[in-house]
């Protein structure tokens, strides 16, 4: 079995944290990616993977390679689509998966060009906050708002978001802004979901020894009924900029707590590797990295927009 044939069946295993699933993706029966795995380890006389009973885990020098062979499949895939001119017409249909808000204010105008400049794409869009399994859902190009938990996920960064408490002039009247997170606890809060990471990065900032224990007086399932809920009033909104830029601008919301904002998360996009990646696939990426990198909302001074 050849380099190129087990670099990509170790990615997509270390992808997809489990021979069974990588099988499926890639169409083989489970004893070949085993053989393939077993060829290459003894190749290169290291252990890649960590096998349990929930799956596998990448070694040290698994991830090490991870990182190398996704540079060096992706470099290949360009070159071939460069030879072949597969860049040229883009067609077929074409799934993105985005979090609510960043798609319709971001990506979806950045996506209706795309379309105007290339009629043969089909465009399907889902709105969602949960990050997707690319290869499970049959999801061509996620937007992802924060960390990259893998190192091997093919990725281009767009740029980055701040991450906020606001809450709305009447609310602030009524209850003086907190001038330390060590008083979030008496304040009513608004949150989506049960993600408190936001909050909790207030809470480290502040050098407290302590943790509070913040209970919000509303969760929402979406962001958007967050916001609306702390526009009305009912609380401090833990938020990212992008997300209330307008608010902001027209005064509807005024930012708190601003000495001990977290760090600006990144945005990327990220997209299905190897030879998956196709002519559509990195045409849009291309378009969209160009576009999304230009927009003032995510450029935050400072930002790094290396890919």
């Amino acid at each position: 079995m050849d380099r190129h044939r087990q670099m990509t069946i170790f990615g997509c295993v270390a992808r997809e944290r489990g021979l069974a699933a990588a099988a499926r993706a890639l169409g083989v029966s489970e004893a070949t990616v085993g053989r393939s795995l077993a060829a290459l380890e003894r190749r290169l006389g290291t252990l890649l993977f960590e096998r349990n009973t929930r799956g596998v885990q990448l070694t040290a020098a698994g991830r090490q390679f991870a990182l190398d062979c996704s540079r060096l499949l992706q470099a290949a895939d360009e070159a071939d689509a460069s030879a072949s001119g597969l860049h040229s017409e883009p067609r077929g249909s074409l799934t993105l998966v985005t979090p609510l808000l960043f798609g319709e204010r971001l990506l979806m105008p950045v996506a209706l060009d795309f379309l105007d400049a290339w009629p043969g794409i089909e465009l399907s869009v889902a709105y969602q906050e949960r990050f997707p399994n690319l290869h499970e859902e049959g999801v061509d190009v996620a937007v992802l708002i924060g960390a990259l938990p893998d190192a091997y996920m093919v990725a281009r960064r767009v740029g980055q978001v701040r991450q906020m408490l606001c809450a709305s002039p009447s609310y602030l009247r009524d209850h003086p802004a907190p001038v330390s997170p060590d008083h979030l606890i008496n304040h009513s809060m608004v949150v989506c979901g049960h993600d408190h990471r936001g909050l909790e990065e207030y809470l480290q900032r502040s050098g407290s020894p302590r943790r509070l224990a913040l209970r919000p007086g509303l969760r929402c399932t979406t962001q958007l009924a967050t916001l609306k809920a702390a526009l009305g009033g009912l609380g401090l909104v833990s938020c990212l900029s992008h997300e209330v830029q307008e608010h902001l601008r027209t005064g509807c919301l005024l930012p708190v707590l601003g000495a001990f904002e977290p760090e600006p998360l990144p945005v990327h996009l990220v997209y299905r590797e190897g030879r998956r990646a196709s002519a559509k696939v990195r045409s849009f990426v291309d378009f969209a990295v160009n576009r999304l990198r230009e927009h003032p909302l995510l450029n935050i001074p400072g930002a790094d927009h290396r890919s």
